[in-house]
């Protein structure tokens, strides 16, 4: 049982299994690898943002009530849409003749088909599944908020299933990016605090853009690592469009305008002045910036796992601990909250 635990760490931490393990994977670790639950974390702390958004806006300005049943409803259901939305991708760039035993996907980490784990008709199975999970999510809540619910849900499903599938395929002409920021920003961000309480005040639309940021920065240094084999497939990602060198610097002005957003919404009363505590993550983005000013390296560092992938494994580093850091702001500010003297 203990190496099995282990196993599962380790799939669940690095989105692959041990290195040098010869044996079957156990079901557990091979769909933590096939939904990609390593990055499953940017999703819930994307509801969480949402959720405590609400909760400190109840204690501090008033004027709505938090349901905490439907908050946690409300983040369960955004993971499994998050499952379905990695697995839609592998279905499609697999039908799209995208994905290939020589692509970088089936290099970094198993793909569910091409590496015999799950047949074409199992891969679409599990994805009507979590869609039909969310759909019974998405009916009750409407039951509860009414249909603006809906809005929320399907424009994050437009983006889902729109970021691969024909005939818009959204990654390939440079728009699954923003399509990523506006899912992982007021989509998420809003549709949880509208779920928690009911109401929309114009202020979470601001105070949802940080995070989707950090969140798109990632997405920058996946498409980065993959501007070469992107090329020859066709696929236009915005790095593809920009260029190598420009594409890091972008993907490198996204990270640093995480912080002064965050602190300008503290200032202004919109957000409680907690969320300073995100400074406290300026080391590690200038650990992941200088990385960021140089091209790949041709070779991995010894026991690096994830090759040929290298920006986006810096860039979720620093959005990991950024984004546990505004966590922790925002907790403070819903159960300690304090007014900034100016306001």
């Amino acid at each position: 049982m203990s190496e099995r635990l282990r196993v599962w760490k380790t799939a669940y931490n690095t989105a692959n299994l041990p290195v040098g393990m010869t044996t079957p994977p156990d079901a557990v670790s091979k769909w933590i690898v096939i939904t990609r639950a390593a990055v499953f974390s940017m999703t819930v702390t994307s509801g969480l943002i949402g959720g405590l958004l609400a909760i400190g806006g109840e204690r501090l300005l008033g004027g709505f009530t938090v349901n905490y049943g439907l908050l946690a409803l409300a983040v369960f259901g955004l993971v499994v849409a998050h499952a379905a939305n990695n697995m839609i991708n592998d279905y499609f760039d697999l039908e799209g003749g995208i994905d290939t035993d020589d692509y970088v996907r089936a290099q970094y980490a198993p793909h569910p088909i091409l590496s015999g784990w799950v047949t074409k008709r199992q891969l679409g199975a599990a994805i009507l599944l979590m869609n039909a999970i969310d759909l019974a999510i998405l009916v009750f809540l409407m039951t509860q908020r009414g249909p603006l619910v809906a809005a929320f849900a399907l424009g994050g499903l437009f983006v889902s299933v729109f970021y691969v599938a024909p005939p818009i395929r959204l990654k390939h002409i440079g728009l699954g990016e923003p399509g990523v920021f506006i899912v992982w920003g007021p989509l998420m961000v809003v549709g949880t605090f509208f779920v928690a309480t009911g109401q929309i005040p114009g202020w979470a639309w601001i105070a949802s853009l940080p995070y989707a940021i950090l969140v798109t920065s990632v997405l920058f240094g996946k498409h980065i690592d993959k501007i070469e084999a992107d090329k020859k497939k066709g696929v236009h990602t915005m790095p593809v469009l920009l260029g190598e060198r420009n594409a890091r610097l972008v993907a490198q002005g996204l990270m640093i305008s995480f912080y002064p957003i965050v602190l300008l919404a503290a200032a202004v009363g919109w957000i409680g002045p907690w969320v300073a505590l995100v400074v406290l993550g300026l080391p590690r983005l200038a650990e992941v910036l200088k990385v960021f000013n140089q091209p790949r390296p041709e070779t991995p560092p010894h026991s690096y796992v994830g090759w040929p992938l290298w920006f986006v494994g810096q860039a979720f580093v620093h959005t990991r601990r950024a984004g546990a850091l505004l966590i922790l702001g925002l907790l403070l500010n819903a159960f300690f909250p304090i007014k900034l003297p100016w306001l």
